[in-house]
């Protein structure tokens, strides 16, 4: 019998890493397993951040999902739970991630196409329809109009007979990496972090069991970063945010215990393991050592993660279940306290109901099926996994130190640092794989020729009606002529006056949504304060 041998010339992680082809003790020299390794639950947390981890509670299984119109999406978040998802994760549509209206002449064309339409507390109200806030926990993808949609949920709670002391969620409001990645903004730099830091200061107040922010490393890797940039960018700007705070004269054990974090999780298996734990290693010492953070719970990096969009491929899409399968499985090996799965479908459309479910069963399959939950980080210990990790903490360093060379976050957008380095990697990545220097199954190898007369291979896509964005201006217009506008306007303009005298916005922004205010009209109103950002052209 033959066998066939398949040599592989100088293989690399995704990052350009040269990888060995064996590991052994001589690569963890001078290792120390209780300053490097740990026990879960204890400092430095590599391990993870509790004791028996998904022993005693599965990790939350966080489906991202809005479509159309706020019933649309009601029903989906309904569907889902009905199939076992624990936790619902909101996706708005492009006019509210920048604080436009359905009505506003740019929402044309977009009203419910990648995401939920949210325009004032009604929408809110029929979104969360019949969930019950106190018995679910919801987390909401949304930046520059972050405050705005968190006052939203808030009062919806408060209609519910839900105080606010008992909401669990997270708003993403991470606006650093807007600027570096995922480009939806409406203020420049300086004033976001206030609306940030407003934030923080109110719910370690009143809303002390919410995420303030979730820092996120997800859109700096889909914008084309590696590995190694969305960790360094991530702690980097999370440790911005807690630089922020302690100005303002927070106690950074009062809100630090409420940040989150946002990973993507991407093809190569290892090295996105070794990412998740070098995150922790590294978060809880800078926390302990260097802000000083006296409780345990300020040191602990809790995080989501979603597969990686960006690997998803329009040819042979059934691939993708794969694709999202090892990328969940990475995910739940390296320790993720929340995940949502892919649809192998979205590189053509939003999710339909079925290939939602089949992602949602990807991890159910992993979580119940698959033993991997039994035993707590199951590749602590490995040679090639703690040597990926000990690089991945080196590399971080070095990008801290040129980060504050530059003076620091806010300089090094100013300046296109960030935007240059992602730039350059998606660049080298998109050349790899023309060259096959990276094999995309699918795409640059293993291609499905189809001939000219046949037709292209088709699933089954979701698609949003025009009448959605008609639907959606109606009810607007309604909400407009039925609130009391008088209320409206004097709620605007103490928003104004806050925003004018240094004064935390939240309470003011509460006020203009419990009389139905718009988000443009909030957002308006604090833009004519504050000014819009416009990115400085760059080059290089």
């Amino acid at each position: 019998m033959k066998f066939e041998t398949v040599s592989v010339e100088n293989p690399a992680s995704s990052g350009g890493e040269p990888v060995k082809s064996l590991y052994t003790p001589t690569d963890l020299e001078n290792f120390d397993y209780e300053q490097e390794l740990g026990l879960p639950g204890q400092y430095p947390f590599t391990r993870g951040v509790y004791p028996n981890m998904y022993r005693d509670r599965i990790w939350t299984m966080r489906q991202f999902a809005g479509f159309g119109t706020p019933e649309d999406t009601n029903k989906r978040f309904k569907y889902l739970l009905s199939h076992g998802q624990t936790g619902l994760s909101v996706a708005f549509h492009f006019p509210t991630l920048y604080g436009k209206d359905s009505d506003h002449p740019m929402s044309q064309g977009e009203v419910g196409k990648c995401g939920v339409a949210i325009d004032t507390l009604r929408d809110m109200e029929i979104l969360f329809s019949g969930i019950p806030l106190d018995k679910i926990s919801t987390s909401m993808t949304i930046n520059p109009p972050a405050a705005m949609l968190l006052a939203m949920y808030i009062v919806v709670g408060e209609k519910q007979c839900v105080p606010a002391n008992l909401l669990t969620g997270t708003i993403q409001n991470d606006m650093l990496k807007e600027y570096q990645a995922q480009k939806t903004w409406i203020y420049p730099p300086i004033p976001s972090l206030r609306i940030i830091v407003d934030t923080v200061e109110y719910c370690s107040k009143y809303v002390p069991k919410w995420n303030t922010i979730s820092i996120s490393g997800y859109h700096i890797r889909e914008a084309g970063s590696t590995a190694l940039q969305e960790l360094a960018f991530t702690l980097k700007n999370g440790l911005t945010y807690i630089e922020k705070c302690i100005e303002r004269g927070l106690n950074v054990d009062t809100f630090a215990p409420r940040f989150s974090f946002f990973f993507n999780s991407h093809l190569d298996f290892f090295e996105e393991i070794a990412k998740y734990r070098a995150a922790r290693r590294i978060w809880a010492r800078e926390m302990k050592e260097h802000y000083h953070a006296q409780t345990p719970s300020s040191w602990l990096m809790r995080f989501h993660t979603q597969t990686a969009g960006c690997t998803l491929t329009a040819q042979q899409p059934e691939n993708n279940i794969v694709r999202v399968a090892f990328q969940a499985l990475s995910a739940v090996l390296g320790g993720t306290q929340s995940l949502h799965t892919n649809s192998m479908d979205e590189t053509l459309a939003l999710p339909t109901e079925k290939a939602a479910k089949i992602a949602l069963r990807t991890q159910q399959i992993i979580g119940y099926e698959s033993g991997v939950a039994n035993t707590i980080d199951p590749l602590g210990g490995s040679y090639y996994v703690e040597s990926l990790t000990n690089k991945m903490e080196q590399g971080v360093y070095e990008y801290f130190n040129k980060i504050d060379a530059l003076g620091g976050v806010v300089r090094g957008i100013e300046i296109g640092f960030f935007q240059k380095e992602i730039a350059e990697s998606a660049y080298k990545y998109q050349r790899e794989l023309q060259q096959q220097e990276k094999i995309m199954v699918g795409v640059n190898k293993f291609v499905e020729e189809v001939k000219p007369q046949d037709e292209p291979p088709q699933i089954e896509t979701l698609k949003i009606s025009p009448e959605v964005e008609k639907h959606q201006i109606a009810r607007l217009k309604q909400v407009k002529a039925e609130r009391n506008n008088t209320k409206v306007k004097a709620g605007l303009m103490r928003l104004r006056e806050a925003a004018r005298s240094g004064e935390n916005l939240m309470p003011k922004i509460l006020d203009c949504v419990r009389e139905y205010a718009t988000i443009g009209e909030m957002c308006d109103t604090l833009k004519e304060e504050f000014g819009e950002y416009r990115e400085p052209p760059i080059f290089w």
